[in-house]
């Protein structure tokens, strides 16, 4: 063991992502200190997380022992105060920046300096929360895909005043506990929403204009990027309403990332996409639609290589593993090539009054 590894992690708000993030800590050795104001968010915590390592006993990946001591590393506490011990305070509250803000200046007086802090916002700011936790060269963004259990990707974000060494250490931590880590800069989106939003929203352009049904646009992503869940599908699982939600925080953008009025409609009322009748083979799916995911895609990952979010490599690890992309968009491009791939995104860019990525002069390369 080193000084800087950790070996305990403090989880704030107990919901689907905190229970999830305990879930995978405990299960690979770290114990978790887990507080929420509700008694009730907490019992459902332990009982998941319980549930989630008999199932790991049963398939044969962990023996009863091992299972029981890795249930006993999740122990909830009463305040914040009680996070004390934590070598990594990772903040999974609601997506709200004035909740996390709050959460964040009543936790940075309680926790020793060296202790790192993260967020596993998954469209806020890292930089624009990093204002609000004393020594923000210690702050980052932690950000977990959902099931957080079992996705192996996380986003390490770093932002501007993040200390290089606390960054080093968060992902060899992520490493610890099985999982993939992203590295990537402090941008709206990140790295993997920055081009999951515009595919899935070009998917409800597609919808809104007529061409074509939810089933047919489904099968058309599997034609597209070799997806086993098409956009409205994997929608229907996260939620219209937050997909929306995530799509808006992209508003910074430009109107190539402003929400489809579909899309608007359907979150709002919170309802999920009907995806009905029998859609076609994939070899005769109409090209258009395979035409329109692609381009969209391939916009917003040559905007992210031009801004240096992060590395080719990395954006395709994340469409694959988080995604599940077994045509990954940097790959595909290359695959392609620049006359294609810009054949793709220029009509989108012409719509859209987007100038064309200097990344595009790239394509043919990316990975190289």
């Amino acid at each position: 063991m080193t000084d800087n590894e950790i070996r305990t992690i403090g989880i704030i708000g107990a919901g689907t992502m905190g229970s999830g993030i305990a879930t995978a800590a405990v299960a690979h050795g770290t114990a978790v200190l887990l507080f929420d104001r509700s008694a009730e968010q907490l019992d459902n915590a332990r009982r998941a997380a319980r549930s989630f390592l008999a199932r790991q006993v049963e398939k044969g990946r962990l023996s009863e022992a091992e299972a029981a001591a890795a249930g006993d590393r999740l122990r909830p506490v009463d305040a914040l105060g009680d996070l004390g011990a934590s070598d990594l305070v990772i903040e999974a509250v609601f997506e709200d920046f004035d909740l996390k803000a709050r959460v964040f200046e009543d936790l940075s007086g309680e926790l020793a300096a060296e202790t790192l802090i993260a967020t596993n916002t998954s469209c806020l700011r890292v930089d624009d929360l990093a204002a609000h936790v004393s020594r923000p060269e210690r702050f980052l963004g932690l950000h977990f895909f959902s099931p957080a259990a079992v996705n192996p990707v996380v986003e390490v974000v770093s932002g501007k005043a993040s200390d290089a060494a606390a960054v080093e250490r968060a992902l060899a931590w992520c490493r610890a506990i099985g999982k993939r880590p992203i590295r990537c800069r402090d941008s709206w989106g990140f790295a993997i929403n920055r081009f999951f939003c515009p595919y899935t929203n070009e998917a409800v352009r597609l919808l809104d204009e007529g061409l074509a049904d939810t089933a047919t646009i489904d099968r058309a992503a599997e034609a597209a990027f070799g997806v086993g869940v098409g956009p409205f599908a994997v929608q229907n699982i996260i939620k219209p309403r937050i997909n929306l939600h995530a799509i808006r925080n992209l508003a910074p953008l430009g109107a190539f990332y402003a929400p489809a009025d579909g899309l608007v409609a359907q979150g709002e009322a919170d309802r999920p996409w009907p995806i009905e009748g029998e859609p076609p083979p994939v070899e005769a799916v109409p090209p258009q639609l395979v035409d329109r995911l692609q381009g969209a895609v391939f916009i917003a990952v040559l905007e992210l290589l031009d801004e240096a979010v992060a590395a080719a490599a990395d954006i395709d690890d994340g469409a694959r593993f988080a995604l599940r992309f077994t045509r990954p968009p940097c790959a595909l491009m290359d695959e392609l090539g620049a006359a294609r791939v810009a054949a793709l995104v220029q009509p989108l860019l012409a719509r859209h009054d987007r100038k064309a990525p200097t990344s595009l002069a790239r394509v043919g390369s990316l990975l190289v």
